[in-house]
């Protein structure tokens, strides 16, 4: 507990003993309003000071003023009275009790996001020449330096593995709950926490650079983008505050002087703290804060799941989208060639230049020794499909084919890995393949040895989102793409999509986008974008909601999306849609509740049937049950269990 907040809290409880002894003990009525006034400046001095100051600054109707206003008016008709202390210093305390409550509420959302990842007062280990460390402050290590991270320690910057090996948990920044492998040459981001193993890692990045640190800028931006709710609020209040103490003012005036007309008596007293309860009613506490409170409630809960969400005005616009359009590659696939498929012509057309394994290893075993000397994306995947280093195979000659493939010699054989054009060079007849797909055929000393098929495959809960998504009242979703027609329809149907643009440059997805958004039926409808952030900036900038797919540490895709989702997984884009719809159930009740029980209180205060009782309830009280209400989305459930 930080010393501001044990100072209020040790101030509650110096009132509370105070007001019991004044009720319980038999004092005389100076001892008795000294212990009472003693017990409200205690618990109200700084609400007082900063009332002073709103008024020095011109902003005499906030919650301070008013709270001020009211309170010392009770003193006044206590003081009148001889009686009453009470009211006066409970008011002001059930206040700061609530002010407390709310400002938990606040932290506590804020820590959701940022205690996992936030690097602040922590140390790395900063490797010398001699392979001993020194541990220093991240922000003061430049990107190249050398760090270590042993098991159990946060990597502070982002880098890559130099040397050792560790299993990482980034449920910080994915909301992935399963560990990461990690291994020589891979990136490690800030933020995650290495749970095995010791890591040596190359930084890439310095500090205000790091994944972490624009997690946590974001963050912190995200409160200055305030929604239309938040602005409704803010509007409210500067309307809703000067009438009612206006009201409070004729209140207090008015039948008084009436009755002064009338029949002679005033009854100040009766109108004047009928008055002070009007002004304690009125403070707009609850819509003020939970409103504002509801909106971050939701960014945090969506930070939980590795989705950063770049303000409320953008959890708005999610709860009110109708369609969703989503870019291919990258998106919806994987964005990158696995094997699909192994299609070998027998042994005889393999010969002896490999043994052992079935046809098909032995036909990826071939093929992986070809493609070790290419750097293709199509030659990656067959090295990932079989991994043919350190078999002992002689493997010489590699030599690229422009436009048509490689060949090598493998154990002694020619070996021929590419398509149609160079099967036929080589003597030996394609074979061909129905398959969807890219095709790699393979000849072995001018044979024809069978074809391996290659493609970008769906991601594995790509087809979940799209349900997810309709039944979260999406009508309408589209996948646009720049393959061909034939690869792009077989995509749609897997995942169930019947809208589909293909062929397109990023041009003509700009002009899709805007169509679309055209055709929707409201106003207040939107339409969502989901691409990988790199290439689709044009698109995402144009949508009502820019959500960029597989961003993690990506400048460009930051920079573009108003929604990033940290891991891939376009199922997230649902999970972030049903905490926007949430978020927006909540506000709506809270305005309701908080206008309605406030319109009631303050017509029964004004009729004489509201003590200050009713009034700090009216006040406090629907402050702190609007509080609650809202930090319920903290606790939302986004996903199915078996999805994560």
């Amino acid at each position: 507990m930080m010393k501001g907040q044990k100072g209020i809290f040790l101030r509650i409880g110096i009132t509370v003993f105070l007001i019991f002894f004044a009720c319980v003990t038999d004092l005389n009525p100076l001892t008795s309003m000294i212990l009472y006034a003693a017990a409200y400046f205690i618990i109200g001095h700084d609400i007082l000071r900063e009332a002073a100051e709103r008024i020095k600054d011109g902003d005499g109707l906030d919650e301070c003023v008013l709270m001020a206003v009211a309170t010392l008016g009770a003193w006044g008709l206590a003081l009148y009275e001889n009686d009453g202390y009470t009211e006066a210093v409970a008011v002001m305390l059930f206040y700061q009790i609530g002010e407390r409550f709310q400002s938990y509420a606040v932290d506590r959302s804020r820590r959701n996001v940022t205690a996992l990842i936030d690097s602040h007062g922590e140390y790395v280990h900063v490797e010398k020449e001699d392979g001993s460390w020194d541990d220093a402050l991240p922000e003061t290590v430049p990107a190249g330096s050398v760090i270590v991270v042993k098991a159990g320690e946060k990597i502070l910057l982002d880098g890559r593995v130099l040397s050792g090996g560790g299993s990482l948990n980034m449920a910080a920044l994915t909301g992935e709950s399963l560990p990461l492998d990690v291994k020589r040459g891979q990136a490690v981001l800030s933020g995650s926490v290495n749970l095995q193993g010791v890591l040596r890692v190359e930084t890439t990045k310095g500090y205000d650079e790091s994944t972490a640190t624009k997690i946590l800028r974001l963050i912190e931006e995200a409160g200055a983008r305030k929604s239309r709710a938040e602005q409704f609020i803010t509007r409210f209040a500067r309307v809703y505050t000067p009438a009612v103490v206006g009201s409070a003012a004729l209140l207090a005036l008015l039948p008084p002087l009436y009755g002064l007309i009338v029949n002679g008596t005033a009854q100040w007293y009766v109108w004047v703290y009928r008055a002070l309860i009007f002004l304690v009613i009125s403070c707009p506490c609850a819509l003020v804060i939970s409103v504002p409170l509801t909106f971050f409630a939701a960014v945090g809960r969506a930070g939980r799941e590795g989705i950063l969400i770049k303000g409320s005005q953008y959890v708005e616009r999610l709860a009110h989208v109708k369609t969703v359009v989503f870019d291919k590659t990258g998106t919806l696939t994987k964005g990158k060639f696995d094997v699909v498929a192994v299609h070998p012509s027998g042994l005889a057309a393999l010969g002896d230049a490999v043994s052992g394994g079935t046809e098909k290893e032995r036909l990826l075993h071939l093929t992986a020794h070809v493609e070790s000397f290419s750097a293709h994306p199509i030659a990656e995947a067959l090295r990932i499909a079989y991994a043919a280093a350190g078999d002992g195979c002689a493997v010489t000659g590699g030599e690229e084919v422009a436009g048509k493939g490689m060949r090598a010699v493998v154990n002694g054989h020619a070996v021929c890995v590419g398509n149609g054009a160079f099967m036929e060079d080589c003597g030996a007849a394609p074979v061909h393949c129905d398959c969807e797909g890219t095709i790699i055929h393979v000849a072995v000393d001018g044979k024809y040895a069978g074809h391996i098929v290659i493609s970008d495959v769906v991601k594995p809960h790509a087809a979940a989102a799209v349900k997810a998504l309709k039944e979260k009242g999406v009508r309408r979703l589209v996948m646009l793409t720049g393959d061909g027609s034939k690869t792009a329809a077989a995509v749609a149907d897997e995942l169930g999509i019947t809208e589909v643009y293909s062929e397109l440059l990023p041009a003509d997805k700009v002009r899709i986008v805007e169509e679309l958004t055209a055709d929707l039926r409201q106003p207040a409808e939107a339409l969502a974008f989901a691409g990988d952030g790199l290439n689709d900036a044009p698109v995402l900038a144009r949508a009502d909601v820019g959500v960029a797919m597989g961003a993690l540490g990506s400048d460009a895709a930051v920079e573009a999306a108003d929604v990033v989702l940290m891991d891939d997984d376009p199922l997230k884009l649902a999970a972030a849609v049903k905490i926007a719809q949430k978020s927006m159930v909540v506000v709506k009740e809270n305005i309701v509740f908080a206008i309605g029980i406030k319109i009631f209180v303050l017509l029964l205060g004004a009729a004489g049937m509201a003590t200050m009782g009713f009034a700090v309830f009216a006040d406090v009280g629907v402050m702190v049950l609007a509080v609650l209400n809202a930090l319920r989305l903290l606790f939302v459930k986004t996903l199915p269990q078996e999805s994560r």
